[in-house]
């Protein structure tokens, strides 16, 4: 799971310069919209992989591993730079890290409770409520009332449903967290130069899921075979889309980006079934066919809004 919208509620940000310019040349060959869709599918895959994670350690310790690979491949391409900075830049900061900490944290306790489909499906409704919220059309009503009709039928109502109202709660923090993440993110970007801000809030997300993280995997984090997943999940999750997605920012409009990323809840939907055997009820399948309609919405109306604006 990542997340780095600015001034879009679905964009991703700025992403990796340095990573993003060897993968260059060969993704000025593939179209953008293809690179949006791989930087989705690769995101989906490290959750996957996390995932199957949970039958070795517990959701903490892999959110620990996953964190602290990120942090160590992101802090060898962006040192943040400590010395000079104000109060407020600092509290900004580590308000950022731990943000990033308990959105991380909340996620996969919600995929050890949830198939992923169903998982990233609710947390969407963060940065959705994050466009809704900054618009005032009336119209934007009936894309809250698509969401609320998807979370209802999520919600397990039934004994049958794979779903569980602890995993429908975690997802529901994630997405607030995502929500939080948004809106620190775009201060972030204001007060650090290039992706330094996120350098510093990775390193800060690290130090709090440590003590947690440490504690509760023990030992087994010790794991040659385990620390190679964690830092594959690490790469798919945070280095990969972050330069896909940064070369096809370069070359397509954010609002077309902000409706491709729509699609993520279906996607990770998709991976859950193939990597996961995560089969849905049709009942299922509508409620994130739900979202993400309301996703689409959201952001299609929001980039007509902008146009007017000019």
């Amino acid at each position: 799971m990542s997340a780095f919208a600015l001034d879009d509620p679905f964009d991703r940000g700025p992403g990796l310069s340095r990573p993003g310019s060897v993968l260059r040349t060969a993704a000025d060959s593939i179209p953008p919209s293809s690179l949006v869709l791989l930087g989705i599918f690769s995101v989906q895959l490290g959750a996957g992989f996390a995932k199957e994670l949970f039958a070795a350690l517990p959701p903490s310790a892999v959110v620990f591993l996953r964190i602290a690979a990120g942090a160590l491949i992101l802090g060898a391409f962006v040192r943040p730079r400590l010395k000079g900075l104000a109060g407020r830049d600092w509290a900004l900061g580590i308000g950022f890290g731990a943000t990033l900490a308990l959105m991380n944290l909340s996620f996969y306790e919600a995929l050890s409770r949830l198939p992923m489909g169903i998982a990233v499906a609710v947390e969407f409704l963060g940065p959705l409520g994050v466009a809704v919220a900054a618009s005032r059309r009336r119209l934007d009503l009936v894309w809250v009332g698509l969401a609320g009709a998807g979370v209802v039928l999520l919600a397990p109502w039934g004994q049958s449903t794979s779903a569980s109202w602890a995993g429908i709660a975690f997802a529901m923090l994630a997405g607030a967290c995502w929500a939080g993440y948004i809106l620190l993110s775009a201060a972030a970007g204001q007060r650090f130069p290039g992706t330094s801000g996120l350098s510093f809030a990775m390193i800060v997300s690290a130090v709090v899921v440590a003590p947690v993280g440490i504690t509760t995997g023990g030992a087994e984090l010790l794991q040659p075979e385990l620390l190679l997943i964690g830092l594959g999940v690490g790469l798919l999750s945070s280095v990969i889309p972050y330069s896909l997605e940064l070369q096809a920012l370069r070359r397509m409009p954010k609002r077309v980006f902000g409706i491709l990323m729509s699609m993520e809840p279906a996607a990770a939907a998709l991976i859950g079934v193939l990597l996961l055997s995560e089969f849905l009820h049709v009942q299922q399948w509508a409620a994130i066919l739900c979202i993400v309609a309301a996703s689409l919405g959201s952001t299609r109306m929001a980039g007509r809004g902008n146009r007017r604006g000019k």
